[in-house]
């Protein structure tokens, strides 16, 4: 049984701590990744919207963030598992790293939409 399990919710809560930490370290698309979210917090700032547009890029971005985690966990996983070429698990990580690209979009279709409601808010497109 892993020495994982059962643990309580500090010890859980920093070993995904360690894990967000070891993957900003190392994997510079998350470190992008973040950017851009710490970027996007810094647009809602400025521009204000209404909660539920908070809401929609907030959880957007989380999405792109938790998508990059998930694909750096099987990225390390498939390497230790089968390190050598494999086109089976080729498609393993293509898929881990499409699942990222999909997040991606659907976070800049959200930038997208809020930024046509800010400027029909302003008149400066028809609504």
């Amino acid at each position: 049984m892993s020495n994982y399990k059962n643990r309580s919710f500090r010890e859980r809560l920093l070993f995904a701590l360690h894990g967000l930490a070891h993957s900003l370290r190392n994997e510079a698309s998350l470190r992008t990744q973040a950017v851009c979210a710490a970027a996007a917090l810094l647009a809602l700032l400025a521009l204000r919207p209404a909660p539920v547009w908070w809401a929609l890029v907030l959880l957007a971005s989380a999405a792109v963030l938790a998508a990059e985690l998930l694909n750096t966990a099987i990225e390390h996983l498939a390497d230790e598992l089968h390190p050598q070429m494999s086109s089976a698990i080729r498609a393993v990580k293509d898929c881990a790293a499409a699942a990222v690209l999909v997040a991606a979009l659907g976070a800049l279709g959200v930038a997208g939409a809020l930024a046509v409601h800010l400027l029909a808010a302003h008149g400066l497109v028809p609504p």
